[in-house]
């Protein structure tokens, strides 16, 4: 029985990993296909794309009553996503740069964010007005990521022009000409991309289910709480994409798209992960969450730029390392003092 609830939970999260895949891609490729800003495709895919396994994972769990897999996953996961996805990729990578305006904004972003949750977790349960303000936090994120991205696509189109001018100059625009208007030609979208939309809805609504009741039955069989099993098992798990997007790209020197993989993660994880599942019931607050888990992905979201300035603006190997036995100490006291 263990065995065949440790397979199903692999295979889920397989499913949920692929499908969130699937369903990106295909809704990117429909909304350039129908003419959506590339800059709104771009930075709602960018955000989602990682984090549909733990928004998926969140909300079964809270229309299935395990609530405290739930919280436990986001609060995991972006403690995870920290200490461990960016402690591995700066350790492994050597050195993780960063883009100044972008980590400001980034950072702070997640910062305040974990604050906001912290806030209303003091409160007791979440509930729909702390879920309203999540939500309305998120949009005004996002209003700030399209600006940003309008100024850097104007900055595009001005060197863009300036090129043309050039090209006017060496007789070769007609060429030129030739080759954008190729570029700019929309593809229609196939009734195979549509089917891939519902395919990779269905493959989260049931990968992210299965996914809920092999770690509630597994959890149940060796008597670890729910919320232990939403922070270590499930959370490492469902964060599988960011480790993969955020390593990858470190290892070839994509620092950005690196460290915004993470930070813009962690701010749609509590945002979209819980505030979405408390617009439909009270999301109960675990008391040790309160006390130790959140003030501790508050705590490695300071040290993470506390280390990027000790780098000079890079994280370094050493500062990889120094993340990942946070993360390593975060455990051991979680699991085998505090549970």
């Amino acid at each position: 029985m263990i065995i065949a609830l440790i397979g199903v939970l692999i295979i889920a999260l397989v499913i949920v990993i692929k499908s969130a895949d699937v369903f990106v891609d295909s809704i990117v490729e429909i909304g350039g296909a129908l003419g959506i800003s590339q800059i709104i495709l771009g930075v709602t895919a960018s955000a989602i794309g990682t984090s549909l396994p733990e928004f998926g994972s969140a909300v079964v769990a809270s229309l299935t009553g395990s609530t405290d897999l739930g919280v436990g996953t986001v609060i995991g996961s972006n403690i995870w996503n920290i200490a461990g996805i960016l402690g591995i990729s700066a350790a492994v990578a050597g050195v993780i740069q960063t883009n100044k305006a972008g980590l400001a904004r980034d950072w702070l972003m997640t910062l305040i964010t974990g604050l906001i949750l912290l806030f209303f977790m003091l409160f007791g349960d979440i509930s729909w007005p702390a879920a309203a303000v999540m939500i309305i936090a998120y949009c005004f994120y996002l209003w700030i990521l399209i600006k940003a991205q309008k100024k850097h696509s104007n900055e595009t189109s001005h060197q863009d022009e300036s090129q043309e001018k050039q090209l006017k100059e060496n007789n070769n625009l007609e060429e030129d000409l030739e080759k954008k208007s190729e570029e700019k030609v929309v593809k229609n979208v196939t009734k195979k991309t549509y089917l891939y939309v519902l395919l990779g809805i269905a493959g989260l609504i049931v990968g992210c289910r299965l996914l809920v009741y092999s770690a509630d039955e597994l959890g149940g069989m060796f008597g670890i709480s729910d919320m232990v099993m939403g922070l270590f098992v499930l959370a490492i798990g469902t964060s599988i994409p960011e480790l993969v997007v955020t390593l990858s790209s470190a290892m070839k020197g994509l620092h950005d798209l690196s460290l915004g993989t993470v930070l813009g993660s962690n701010t749609f994880n509590i945002l979209i992960g819980i505030g979405i599942p408390a617009l439909l019931l009270n999301v109960p607050v675990d008391r040790i969450s309160l006390t130790f888990d959140a003030p501790v992905m508050i705590f490695v979201t300071l040290l993470l730029m506390a280390l990027i300035k000790m780098g000079k603006g890079k994280l370094n190997r050493w500062g990889g390392i120094v993340l990942m036995i946070t993360y390593m100490a975060y455990a051991i006291i979680r699991i085998f003092i505090l549970s």
